[in-house]
């Protein structure tokens, strides 16, 4: 069983809430110790990705070896299915593993992968529940949901606000995990204005959280084909009962 994480100290979350109040959204570096956000790293590089997708209108996830050995006509009718939907619409492509699914159904494996299974165990922790509710000042605050992602060059999330009927999500969070990322290679967290422009960007900085209230309209900008790195990351919403 992997050590319980707890959020780095110092962080007051009382002292961050008119910020928070201000813009409905927040980047808080160094939310865990050092130690841990490495250990978080490495099990981020070797976990069982498949591949998640939108494409025709459709979502998808595919194994990463059903993809490989997919014939080239199909893998290019995907590709350009994938790249057409980007144009006008909601599309995705990233590689993704539902670490609450299997969470939920008491499939731990510990392992090379208990450092992932700890972070759903802190974000369901009284202790940062709490710390949400004082950050947000919404004591609807119930429990979260994450999902470990990884973006290669060419991947994408193109603008939505994650406002799903239903799904009583309050908040979205963003746990980064790539050590070293220049913000040149995409990647960023990108929130639109009613105009259509940019109105803030994150960069997927090492051992940050990004927390924003939805519903509010962002993308997450493709990696560009040179980028030295995956952007690795722990994805969720924290809900309400």
């Amino acid at each position: 069983m992997a050590r319980a994480l707890q959020l780095s100290r110092g962080l007051d979350p009382a002292r961050l809430r008119p910020a928070f109040e201000r813009f409905g959204r927040l980047h808080l570096p160094g939310i865990l110790p050092a130690r841990d956000a490495q250990a978080i790293h490495a099990a981020l590089v070797t976990a069982p990705y498949h591949r998640s997708l939108t494409a025709s209108g459709k979502s998808y996830d595919i194994a990463l070896d059903t993809l490989a050995a997919m014939p080239p006509e199909r893998r290019a009718e995907l590709e350009a299915a994938i790249l057409e939907g980007g144009k006008t619409g909601f599309q995705y492509q990233f590689d993704a593993w539902r670490l609450s699914d299997l969470m939920e159904a008491g499939q731990r494996t510990g392992g090379a992968l208990a450092p992932l299974e700890a972070v759903y165990d802190l974000i369901n922790s009284e202790g940062f529940l709490a710390f949400i509710r004082t950050l947000t000042g919404d004591p609807r605050c119930a429990y979260a949901d994450a999902q470990a992602t990884r973006y290669r060059p060419g991947d994408f999330l193109t603008a939505h606000d994650d406002d799903v009927a239903g799904k009583k999500r309050l908040y979205a969070m963003v746990l980064n995990f790539t050590p070293a990322w220049r913000p040149d290679w995409g990647g960023l967290l990108a929130f639109h204005d009613a105009d259509g422009h940019v109105s803030e960007a994150y960069t997927p900085t090492f051992n940050a959280l990004n927390i924003f209230r939805v519903p509010q309209q962002h993308a997450v900008t493709q990696v560009a084909s040179f980028a030295g790195a995956e952007r690795l990351s722990i994805t969720g919403w924290i809900r309400e009962r």
